[in-house]
């Protein structure tokens, strides 16, 4: 079969491929320590799960809306008002099998050939992948270390341009753990209103903070038919597989989105959007036990990593990544990555499968116990000492 052209233009989550890699040398009896996944290792809150059983014996196995069940919707609306302090009403929100169709759908929705869409790098590799395949310019911004991987605003402003037709946030960022201040999240949605350039603001970690308080720049001036925030269940619930994820959005381009989940998902599962309404509704104290431990594990692997001769590793404030500098080690970050791996049994993502400004980095994720952390440590530093 001869595919179309714009197949080539699709990228991967490399996170995937080396676990298929790391995976295959434990088939060959070879113990690897996993710190490529970004997922939670605790498990579904045991409220969440309950309420999916109930809802397949209350008959949860049919069709719902396209835009999703109005129980949920209102309870996202109620949530993310009230998270962000701003008035967010159900017509806005869109829930989805997981939130990259959200991605995808603002982008098939806003962007086209000849349009330039700006984006964090590193950054997520599917913002640019999905870019690419709508015929798009990616147009990326760098995110650096010396800003706490935080953009430069007046560098945002020079890539500006009058095809800019869209703006991609992620705060707090996966790979770098890295969160925008509040100071330049007003700097950057002044930019946006005065320019009329939609932000797309990947929020999915927003729940996952250490020493801040979360501001969105979905609250600040002007951003009420700007912004799209992009949110769901995986991170906060460890809900990863579960897929459920949403998009809140001008009522305007919610329809257009609905359009798009009829004619590719028809709807979301909905016994898992009854699981998802209970995750709301239902106690917050599992996220907060989960936040707390993943900031042990933080504190202890960063502070570990620092520890490493040639190593250098920001505190990250939010999501559960180190992304540690390795570039006085003098070896591409993939072929450390690689030599982690094969060697040490420690499996990391280069960070150049984050974006060319992530070339020098390795990301770790911290998502793994706390054992597991301690005997990576070892290894990393066994690698290091035989360079």
């Amino acid at each position: 079969m001869r595919l179309a052209q714009r197949m080539s233009q699709l990228g991967t989550e490399t996170a995937f491929e080396v676990l298929v890699k790391a995976q295959a040398l434990e088939a060959q009896g070879k113990d690897v320590v996993h710190l490529q996944i970004g997922e939670p290792d605790f498990a579904t809150p045991r409220h969440i799960i309950e309420a999916a059983k109930a809802a397949l014996e209350q008959g949860y196995t049919h069709y719902g809306p396209s835009a999703g069940l109005p129980e949920l919707r209102a309870a996202i609306a109620e949530d993310v008002a009230k998270r962000r302090g701003i008035a967010v009403h159900p017509q806005q929100v869109v829930v989805t099998p997981g939130a990259k169709p959200i991605l995808f759908f603002v982008l098939l929705a806003l962007a086209q050939a000849g349009d330039e869409v700006i984006y964090p790098n590193p950054g997520f590799p599917i913002y640019e992948s999905v870019i690419r395949f709508v015929g798009a310019t990616p147009v990326p911004i760098p995110l650096r270390e010396e800003r706490g991987f935080s953009l430069d605003v007046d560098e945002l402003q020079r890539l500006i341009s009058p095809r800019t037709r869209l703006l991609i946030l992620n705060s707090p960022q996966n790979p770098t753990g890295g969160v925008i201040p509040p100071e330049d999240l007003q700097a950057i949605a002044a930019l946006a209103v005065r320019h009329g350039v939609p932000v797309l603001a990947d929020e999915i970690y927003s729940r996952i903070l250490y020493e801040d308080t979360f501001h969105s720049i979905a609250a600040c001036d002007g951003m009420e038919e700007l912004v799209i925030l992009l949110d769901g269940f995986s991170k906060t619930y460890a809900m990863t597989g579960w897929r459920i994820g949403y998009g809140v959005m001008p009522e305007a381009l919610a329809e257009q989105v609905t359009r798009l989940m009829t004619n590719s998902n028809s709807c979301t599962a909905t016994f898992t959007q009854r699981a998802a309404l209970a995750a709301l509704n239902g106690p917050q104290e599992p996220v907060a036990a989960m936040v707390a431990e993943f900031r042990r594990r933080r504190d202890f692997f960063v502070n570990g990593l620092n520890a490493i001769p040639g190593l250098r590793c920001v505190m990250p404030r939010g999501a559960f990544y180190a992304f540690a500098n390795v570039s006085a080690l003098g070896r591409p970050s993939r072929e450390l990555a690689d030599y982690l791996l094969y060697e040490g049994g420690v499996a990391a993502l280069a960070g150049v499968d984050f974006g060319a400004y992530g070339e020098g980095y390795l990301r770790f994720s911290y998502a793994t116990s706390f054992e597991n952390l301690q005997k990576a440590l070892v290894r990393i530093a066994d690698c290091v000492a035989k360079l």
